[in-house]
């Protein structure tokens, strides 16, 4: 019977590969990032120096081969990662020297992965970011209704789960399986209802924490933006994580977005954190097409009868404060939550229900706003932290 692949032997591999400066092996330097391991495939990072990043490639691709030869793996995902935390930077010659004051990194966008540039993405015509300040309003929910609602003007769509530590997609899509690989060592997205989808989801187990610092995790985004066959799609909507760390900053940095749709609830505590994703994009020069009130009422399935419970109106007067578009409310419905479990999200199967009706309206409203901005499309911004 082979020996079960666990992370113990794929150190043990590492150990064969010296750092960067000879002197030791990758492992006994602490460059090799939390090991994930899937059904015969392994995911990790190398951290290395900022300035060093290119010439290192050799590094991965030593490290790639070594895990390779373990019995029992069938594939393996290196990148190179290039992370220094405030005051622990060193210049060229090895000496520490202090990072930029309030910058996590020694210079912006250094945490980026080496192979990966600003650019838009092939063949992607639109990407729109569906993003919330805070979890639980719903935002995964709305970003997949959207595609959908997207995809039945006649639009070719995708939809990329961008929160690694949080997939929601194959849920909401009842999705399974892995993507395959392809010529030119790129993935094959899933497909559900017509969408094409990728997440992390589909490469790790769902209950496997994804315990990633932020470099890895931008370069699993920027793979996963550009490692993917997407195809010819006039849209790709992009299911953001909630708040404005890490991969609010990659899809700044590597994509030209159309524009940004914030998702919160009614009450004040969500509209406080919506404020501040709106004001995240603004400061990187991204477009908001609107603000959408998630969770507007509560409509009762036995009566009816329109509640309240989170308050109603609060995102629209917010909008109206802010100079936003204000896209729509969408109510809280038995039947969304439902259909969202079982993965049939709400347009897809129940198209008729004053929820799928909501959706659609977003979608029009956000397209419309695309449509008008498209004389002012920009590239993707350099993003400088400020102190």
């Amino acid at each position: 019977m082979p020996e079960p692949l666990t992370k113990e032997r794929v150190l043990e591999a590492l150990k064969r590969v010296k750092g960067p400066d000879l002197r030791s092996d990758i492992v006994s330097e602490g460059l090799v990032s939390e090991i994930v391991i899937n059904k015969g495939k392994v995911y990790f990072a190398i951290q290395v120096e900022p300035a060093r990043a290119r010439e290192l490639e050799a590094l991965r691709v030593a490290a790639e081969k070594a895990v390779s030869s373990v019995p029992g793996v069938d594939a393996v995902t290196v990148t190179l990662t290039a992370d220094r935390l405030p005051g622990a930077a060193r210049d060229g010659n090895g000496r520490g020297a202090e990072a930029p004051h309030g910058s996590p990194f020694t210079r912006p966008g250094a945490a980026r992965d080496a192979r990966h540039r600003p650019g838009g993405v092939p063949g992607v015509a639109n990407i729109i970011a569906v993003a919330s300040g805070k979890g639980g309003v719903g935002k995964s929910t709305v970003a997949v209704n959207l595609a959908l609602a997207l995809k039945e003007k006649g639009l070719r769509v995708g939809v990329l789960d961008a929160d690694i530590y949080g997939p929601s997609m194959p849920r909401l899509l009842g999705l399974k399986g892995q993507p395959q690989q392809i010529a030119g060592n790129q993935l094959e997205p899933l497909q559900a209802y017509g969408l094409k989808v990728m997440s992390m989801g589909f490469l790790v187990d769902e209950e496997t924490p994804m315990i990633w610092r932020g470099p890895m995790v931008m370069s699993a985004l920027s793979q996963m933006l550009k490692d993917v066959a997407w195809g010819e799609l006039d849209v790709l909507v992009v299911d953001m994580p909630p708040g404005t760390g890490d991969a609010q900053l990659t899809m700044a940095q590597q994509v030209p977005l159309a524009g940004a749709v914030i998702v919160s609830t009614p009450q004040d505590l969500a509209l406080i954190d919506a404020r501040k994703g709106l004001n995240m994009f603004r400061r990187v020069n991204v477009r908001v097409l609107g603000l959408v009130e998630n969770m507007s009422t509560f409509i009762c399935p036995h009566c009816g009868q329109r509640s309240d419970i989170f308050g109603h109106g609060g995102a629209k007067a917010e909008a109206q404060r802010l100079g936003v578009p204000f896209l729509g409310e969408v109510p809280l419905t038995l039947a969304v939550r439902e259909s969202s479990d079982e993965g049939r999200p709400v347009v897809a199967s129940d198209p008729s229900s004053p929820a799928a009706d909501a959706f659609r309206g977003v979608a029009a409203r956000a397209w419309a706003e695309l449509e008008r901005g498209k004389g002012r499309a920009r590239a993707a911004p350099r993003i400088v932290m400020e102190g």
